[in-house]
């Protein structure tokens, strides 16, 4: 299958790429960092330096590699947990505005697979909360399937040496387990370890 990966170089998409291509897809890996290009390429995925931001840059993306899958893993995540409050209202820009144009891009494309994550536990009341809510509703709208991840945790992650609290999932796991989902149907799929 031809699949296009939003956040291609994120914690989840550096290791969602190998297990695609290893599994026979050809993937276009998104990036807005021209110097993670030549990695992607590395990995065997085709390299896409653009920003969601820029739709039409997007869309033309879409347009050219001609996917039959988007799988939207995008997050504006700091690399520390302190900073995430800072963090929140870029997160939720790109959980609204970022999504938004993916799926425009998505239809424009002709593309009707479309999956994205989104987060497994109930956040507090606020932009936050209210960027999941319209993310899963839009995604949902367009036939898509949210993926509901636990907490990631392992190398690379804000909990690479603990576990955190449920809902929770090795980063890794999530990975193996996003490639299984491909077929999923439209709806919410919840990815995160049983408790105990």
């Amino acid at each position: 299958m031809r699949i296009f990966l939003a956040g291609a170089t994120g914690v989840i998409g550096v290791r969602l790429v190998p297990l695609l291509v290893g599994a026979g897809h050809e993937v276009a890996g998104l990036t807005r960092t021209p110097a993670k290009a030549a990695g992607l390429e590395a990995q065997g995925a085709v390299p896409v330096v653009a920003d969601v931001y820029d739709a039409a840059a997007l869309t033309r993306a879409l347009a050219e590699f001609a996917p039959e899958l988007v799988l939207h893993e995008l997050t504006d995540l700091p690399d520390a947990v302190a900073e995430l409050a800072d963090a929140r209202a870029a997160n939720a820009r790109i959980r609204v505005e970022g999504t938004r144009n993916l799926l425009e891009a998505a239809r424009a494309a002709g593309v009707t697979r479309f999956l994205a994550q989104s987060v497994a536990w109930a956040m507090p009341s606020g932009e936050g909360a209210d960027a999941v809510a319209e993310l899963e509703r839009s995604v949902l709208a367009f036939g898509g399937t949210v993926l509901r991840y636990g907490q990631f945790y392992g190398p690379g992650t804000f909990h690479p040496d603990a576990l955190p609290t449920h809902p929770r999932i090795h980063v890794d796991e999530a990975a193996r387990r996003t490639v299984e989902a491909l077929d999923a149907p439209s709806g919410v799929l919840t990815l995160a370890e049983p408790e105990e």
